[in-house]
């Protein structure tokens, strides 16, 4: 199977949805080859000893897949979702959680640059060659804390000659509209420029009944410009620039269940959050004077319906980047010098109460630069011993802010209530019940986080072709990184931005936000070494198998969002003996993998089928995670241990010349071996699991978010000549997956069924007058697939009412999309 030679120059990357060659003498259909450069090099797919999915820009585009939420479907052992207050990528059942000092177990590299930053992956698509998803461990060649997995993203290039595209598609039921603009070709001998362009809108598909308008309303815009120059005969440089903005006015997010409250409080016992928050009258309920609160009616609307009640919300986006690289030939040997630097800024508010009564807001600001240079050394293929070694330097510099914002009278009233109830419990005010929500009224809590990194690290793979069809791959990467961070919060009047001064307000916000002010600061250094073992066999034309033996890390950090410092308490003024406990955290520490795989690559039926196989096993220590403390923040910590384990399946089938057929399954199990600090879900509580009444609660044996027993996919593409020119193009794409849990404390009441959907395109294309027409169908089975679920802020931990909101999955879209080539 192994001819490496012919990768040597002049590599033609194919695209992966078409996938039919023309044949042999006999008409066979033969599958292309697909090449991809998850080793560094440019090699077969069926040749690459890691489980992997490439997908092609071809294919990208023909989806409408336009960013790594779309992606996920074509995927398995993939997730991503949107939160809160942050973004989510899994593979495997791993992943990062939510913190902004969180960088992602599943490392993102664009053109060679890492894009650690969980906010990036929100960033669309454009114009790119493939996609490439490496599935475990990937810390010796894609080296920052990849430790479950890599996406690496690939632009297209220039090509020597020119050439154009214009492109657009409109959805009408959401009002989706995107229009794509490329421009490629040589300026001279030696030069080449792409230019890439892109502007996508859309209303929505999320009604918001508070506001009356559809949610969320998108602007994107993308602009990027490549640069080929064949300096010399020996060196070629490639310059990227890149600039972005994704706005996005609203969220997907709704109430999908709302039960009665249990409070002891008169008023809030019996009654749904929604019904507390709109003052509905309740048969056999009492009524409290001089209670008004009394929200706008939409509250009550607390089912998944794709209907939403809120006070508005918003997230504004920039990002810039620059790549520079270089190859230069140096005999047989390749150096290669990436550059890149990285910045991206965003604004978001947050109607985090996820409902339309004005309960709170939250304000988010983050600033990144990111600076890394990477020199590696390629050494020539065929001989006894091949070489990929080289350093990495990293540097960056995160600056976040994000404040809860009281802004009207609705949650002091409510508190006020409830602490009247309680006998002055609540807040514990030395004025006497009934007053405590008065000392939040028009509260904000400014939070201040500052982390600076710098890495260095070495890496080295060495290739031993032991005979002809035996190799040998042993690597390792070594590196150090220092980390600084700092976090502070305090409480002032979000109107005047005075501090508010120490006394009562410590107390009420400690009882009802879990909060304390405090003032942190630390540094880390680590240095950590990460090995690799794989052994090669071809064992006949048409089979290779591979072992792998490697130990991953990710390194530790410091917490973002967590409202208290470690072991915090919040004193009573008016008994400075009692105190409120708080459970909050600062600094966690590096997670550690070993992971082993098996797998086979084989090419079946004289090259009309492919099927790859990966059975892997892997076990986490120290697992990083970030868990949700009930009420509005995030406390950073390292469970003991967790171990994951499945089989993956991907291939192709050529089934004629006109029809191929393509799939992939994947089956996962994941088990916490050593997990006692997880967040209590409303069922443990009410079980007596949490004895302390800390919130926590022994996860040992239980399975992970997103984590489902199989999921997969299989598809079909039609092609065939109608007329002299003319193409006709037909995809069906069925997407699955086994029931799963969308929440972080595995609540079972939110256990989500297995599902299919089902998505189409339909093409007609002039492939000599280069156009093209299609409609693109998109979950036509309608299915509704909740990404994201958590416990409503606040319902449960102040008001005894047990709800949950969800980011809901869009439902079925048929859009038209149209095209125009020329070369």
């Amino acid at each position: 199977m192994k001819n490496k030679q012919r990768f040597r120059h002049g590599v033609a990357l194919l695209p992966l949805v078409a996938g039919i060659a023309a044949g042999s003498a006999q008409g066979a259909a033969v599958l292309e080859e697909v090449i991809v450069t998850a080793t560094l090099r440019a090699e077969s797919l069926q040749d690459v000893p890691v489980s992997v999915n490439a997908v092609s820009g071809e294919k990208l585009m023909e989806a409408g897949i336009d960013k790594i939420e779309d992606l996920q479907a074509y995927v398995p052992n993939l997730t991503m979702s949107e939160t809160g207050i942050g973004t989510n990528i899994y593979v495997r059942g791993i992943g990062s959680g939510i913190n902004q000092g969180f960088e992602q177990s599943v490392g993102m590299y664009f053109d060679g640059v890492s894009y650690g930053r969980a906010q990036l992956s929100r960033a669309p698509f454009l114009d790119l060659a493939r996609v490439e998803v490496l599935r475990g461990p990937q810390n010796i060649l894609f080296g920052k804390n990849s430790v479950a997995g890599a996406l690496s993203l690939h632009s297209q290039r220039p090509g020597m000659e020119f050439e154009g595209l214009v492109s657009g598609l409109y959805e009408p039921t959401h009002g989706e509209s995107t229009v794509d603009l490329v421009l490629s070709g040589p300026l001279t001998d030696r030069l080449g420029a792409r230019l890439a362009l892109r502007k996508r809108d859309m209303d929505g598909y999320i009604e918001n009944l508070t506001l009356d308008r559809d949610e969320p309303e998108r602007d994107e815009g993308t602009a990027r410009l490549i640069l080929d120059w064949a300096a010399t005969d020996d060196l070629q440089a490639m310059f990227k620039f890149e600039v972005g903005q994704f706005d996005v006015t609203g969220r997907q997010i709704e109430i999908i269940n709302d039960n009665p409250s249990t409070s002891t409080t008169p008023f809030f016992a019996g009654r749904t959050y929604a019904q507390i928050l709109d003052n509905t009258t309740v048969t056999g309920l009492p009524i409290i004077d001089p209670f008004t609160v009394d929200a706008d009616s939409s509250v009550l609307n607390n089912t998944l319906d794709y209907k939403r009640s809120s006070n508005g919300d918003f997230s504004n986006n920039e990002t810039q980047n620059f790549t520079m690289n270089l190859d230069y030939a140096w005999g047989e040997h390749t150096l290669t010098f990436i550059t890149g630097i990285m910045s991206y800024e965003y604004e978001e508010l947050c109607d985090c109460d996820f409902t339309g009564a004005e309960v709170f807001k939250v304000e988010f600001a983050e600033e990144y630069d990111q600076f890394s240079q990477e020199f590696r050394i390629t050494s020539p293929v065929g001989e006894f011993m091949e070489y990929i070694g080289g350093v990495y330097y990293h540097k960056s510099e995160l600056d976040f802010y994000d404040s809860i914002l009281v802004t009207s009278d609705v949650l002091p009233d409510l508190i006020n209530l409830g602490d009247l109830a309680a006998g002055g419990t609540l807040g514990r005010p030395t004025d006497g019940p009934g007053d405590a929500g008065d000392e939040i009224r028009e509260l904000g809590t400014p939070r201040s986080f500052v982390t600076d990194t710098e890495l260095w690290s070495a890496f080295l793979q060495l290739t031993f072709n032991l005979s002809d069809t035996l190799r040998l791959n042993v690597g390792g990467r070594y590196t150090t990184e220092e980390k600084e961070g700092s976090r502070s919060l305090d409480f002032v009047n979000n109107r005047t931005g005075e501090r508010k001064p120490e006394g009562e307000i410590d107390s009420v916000v400690a009882i009802n936000f879990s909060a304390e002010r405090h003032n942190l600061e630390g540094d880390r250094k680590e240095t950590n070494f990460a090995p690799s073992i794989n052994l090669q066999w071809d064992m006949n034309d048409w089979a290779m198998t591979y072992a792998t033996w490697s130990k991953g890390f990710k390194s530790g950090g410091f917490d973002a969002r967590s409202n208290a410092s470690p072991a915090a308490n919040a004193p009573d003024p008016g008994n400075p003996a009692d105190s409120t406990i708080l459970i909050g955290s600062f600094e966690y520490d590096e997670e550690k993998s070993q992971s082993i795989e098996l797998g086979a690559k084989t090419t079946l039926l004289d090259g009309a089928a492919e099927l790859n196989i990966a059975l892997f096993y892997t076990e986490f220590d120290d697992l990083q995670i970030s868990i949700f403390d009930g009420t509005l923040g995030f406390n950073v910590g390292n469970a003991g241990a967790a171990e994951t384990m499945g089989l993956e399946l991907d291939g192709r089938m050529a089934l004629t010349e006109k029809l191929m057929m393509t799939g992939a399954l994947a089956f996962l199990d994941f088990e916490f071996t050593d997990f006692e600090n997880g967040q209590c879900n409303h069922v443990q509580v009410r079980n007596g699991a949490d004895p302390d009444g800390d919130g926590l609660c022994d996860f040992t044996g239980e399975t992970n978010q997103y984590v489902a027993d199989y999921s997969g996919n299989i598809g079909l593409v039609y092609t065939t000549q109608v007329a002299d020119s003319l193409e006709f193009r037909g995809g069906l794409d069925i997407v699955f997956t086994g029931d799963y849990n969308p929440t972080q404390n595995l609540d079972p009441t939110q256990e989500r069924d297995a599902y299919a959907q089902v998505n189409g395109r339909l093409a007609l294309a002039d492939f000599e007058d280069g156009w093209e027409l299609a409609l693109v169908g998109k979950n036509l089975t309608d299915e509704e697939v909740v990404n994201y679920a958590n416990d409503t802020p606040l319902s449960n931990s102040v008001f005894g009412a047990v709800s949950h909101y969800g980011f809901i999955g869009r439902p079925r879209s048929i859009a038209v999309q149209a095209s125009y080539r020329w070369y």
